[in-house]
């Protein structure tokens, strides 16, 4: 008896000594399409983007992380820089909801236990499943089409700091390389009309999307403890 006390009390200690942090909160911030239509600079947010945030902090290094973000994803040859996509004229106006899971990986320790000053930058990856709708052409104009659902590669890069006890304030820019081609119009797999193909743009490139903003979380849960009582 006494020796199964002992080993209970060894476990709820182990168990103990790995409890961590959580993080929720918010993002808000901007999105741009990268693809055959609209502008081709890189990271130009034209559309408001938000959503919520949830981490949880397995180590000083390391967390895991879930996000859901909805946007507006838009994309308008009239403000493109090549004078081929002005005159084409085509536009989307694209609704666009996607929930990501990662790995976020601290450059320094973030130990959010630990008082005063905490700052690092960071990186994220992991999976992206989105919905949003497919275009295609008709009538030498982009249509909306029916809801494609697909997966996406986030790659992601910020800042953070701890601005008050609770509370920490991040920046960050994240691409998402998409397996589609079809966000635009753009997806080769499309059908002729008149022996006219439907397809345009680059047929070797996938569909980008960039998310661009700030987090700001709350944090909660119990300090690690490796106290036996």
């Amino acid at each position: 008896m006494q020796y199964a006390k002992v080993i209970v009390l060894v476990l709820l200690s182990w168990l103990g000594s790995y409890a961590q942090t959580y993080e929720i909160g918010a993002f808000v911030g901007g999105s741009n399409l990268i693809g055959d239509v609209g502008s081709t600079t890189y990271i130009n947010p034209n559309s408001l983007a938000g959503g919520l945030l949830f981490k949880w902090n397995r180590s000083p290094r390391h967390s895991f992380r879930f996000s859901l973000i909805r946007t507006n994803l838009t994309a308008d040859d009239a403000n493109a820089d090549d004078n081929r996509r002005n005159e084409r004229g085509y536009a989307i106006d694209n609704m666009l909801t996607e929930a990501s899971l990662g790995l976020e990986f601290n450059f320094w320790e973030f130990d959010l236990h630990k008082s005063g000053t905490q700052f690092t930058p960071y990186l994220y990856s992991g999976v992206s499943y989105f919905m949003a709708s497919t275009y295609q052409v008709e009538n030498e104009v982009l249509v909306e089409g029916s809801t494609d659902r697909n997966f996406a590669i986030p790659m992601v890069f910020g800042v953070k700091g701890r601005i008050f006890n609770h509370v920490v304030l991040g920046a960050e820019i994240g691409a998402r390389y998409t397996f589609t081609d079809g966000l635009d119009g753009s997806d080769t797999s499309a059908t002729t009309m008149n022996d006219i193909p439907l397809s345009f743009g680059n047929p070797n490139t996938k569909d980008w999307f960039m998310f661009t903003g700030i987090t700001l979380t709350y944090t909660f849960g119990r300090k690690p403890c490796n106290c036996v009582f």
